[in-house]
């Protein structure tokens, strides 16, 4: 266990900027993939569901990630658009969650971050119906090549069944591990308007 501490007096009063002040902490700590979060959704019945994703971007406007239209991840969130985000960073003894409103970035935003990543990610964007049966992998391979033959200048698009969420906060929270399990909890939600801060029990 850590001995750091999470003071009321010692947070911003924006939660998206404490955020990115751990989240900068998190990259300088060694961890291998410090972006990782849990993604939890909900299907229309309820039915709930949670894998990791990959935080792509965050700002005033929100947490941002992407993902295949045609999944299940994204059919929950068409279905039912709330979710919650959990990152947890083991090295620091910190985590953070994050619970709010879920809509589609601009085809805009999608285009710009599937122009940089690398080739192959744009190939299999193509070639997966993610999370649908397929009959094997070599199947799923051939099909890669066949799509790297056909854009074998590197110039691969966007295919429309691809692209990005972005989660507006209404809550965020923040959890430092401490001694005896006296943990720091500090919550952010808002009301009126405004980003209130409360101190929960560990």
């Amino acid at each position: 266990m850590t001995e750091s501490s999470l003071r009321e007096t010692d947070v911003d009063p924006d939660p998206v900027k404490q955020f990115s002040r751990w989240f900068d902490d998190a990259q300088h700590a060694g961890l291998i993939e410090p972006s990782a979060m849990s993604l939890a959704t909900a299907s229309r019945q309820g039915i709930p569901s949670v894998r990791l994703v990959l935080l792509k971007g965050f700002d005033d406007r929100g947490f941002v990630f992407y993902t295949n239209y045609q999944s299940p991840k994204a059919r929950d969130l068409l279905e039912n658009p709330q979710a919650a985000l959990a990152f947890w960073w083991d090295v620091l003894q910190r985590q953070v969650r994050i619970s709010g409103d879920v809509a589609r970035v601009s085809q805009a935003e999608s285009d710009a971050y599937f122009l940089v990543r690398p080739v192959g990610s744009r190939l299999g964007a193509h070639a997966s119906s993610q999370s649908s049966v397929i009959k094997s992998r070599d199947d799923l391979e051939r099909q890669v090549e066949a799509l790297r033959k056909q854009y074998a200048d590197g110039n691969v698009p966007r295919p429309e069944h691809w692209g990005g969420f972005r989660l507006t906060p209404r809550m965020l929270e923040f959890w430092q591990g401490r001694a005896d399990r006296l943990h720091d909890r500090l919550r952010y939600q808002r009301k009126g308007g405004a980003w209130v801060i409360e101190r929960l029990a560990p």
